[in-house]
């Protein structure tokens, strides 16, 4: 019963440091794409970006209810990982379907093609990381910001080729659409979440 006790203790300590690392990664990653996306008039980047921040905010919501040891923080914690989502998915839709009407051409991003192709290699280790402790420890919260880090993953590869289509092609309508996306994604998840 100790032993059991100490490896909870253990893959709890090593899910709050992946967690820690998510935050770091997406705060650099957050300012980062908004950035790129303001100055590239990007808005599949800059949708991008602030899916980043909340990506901090969900992540800091798994680190409360794992740092308090139970349950109890669950239903609070995976609601306000849904209405994240949904936060995204309402921005991101409502600016992509501006940028296709005004025919918004964005500028070429190199930097954020590097920035979005790191981010998916990133993301996809942290989650499957953190999915491999949330089985251990049966930790639904951290099973869910697991995968909204893979939901990242995914989006930062939808977002590389939106931008790689623009910068090479001149397929300027690929950002917004990549963006619609993403918005879709991002609204199906929300609702799951919600529902539980």
């Amino acid at each position: 019963m100790v032993a059991a006790d100490d490896e909870e203790t253990r893959a709890r300590r090593r899910g709050l440091r992946l967690v820690y690392a998510t935050v770091a990664w997406n705060a650099f990653e957050g300012v980062a794409a908004i950035a790129a996306g303001v100055l590239a008039h990007s808005v599949a980047l800059t949708a991008y970006g602030l899916d980043s921040s909340l990506e901090v905010f969900v992540s800091l919501i798994a680190a409360w209810q794992l740092r308090a040891g139970g349950t109890h923080r669950d239903r609070a914690a995976l609601r306000a990982i849904g209405v994240s989502y949904l936060a995204v998915a309402a921005y991101v839709g409502m600016q992509s379907v501006l940028r296709l009407i005004s025919r918004a051409h964005p500028q070429a991003s190199p930097f954020g093609i590097a920035l979005t192709a790191a981010a998916a290699v990133v993301m996809v280790v942290l989650g499957l990381a953190k999915g491999r402790v949330a089985r251990t420890i049966g930790n639904r919260v951290l099973a869910a910001e697991a995968g909204f880090s893979l939901v990242d993953a995914a989006l930062s590869c939808t977002v590389l080729v939106g931008l790689t289509l623009n910068a090479v092609a001149g397929w300027w309508w690929a950002d917004p659409c990549v963006a619609l996306v993403l918005a879709a994604f991002a609204l199906k998840e929300g609702l799951a979440e919600l529902r539980g």
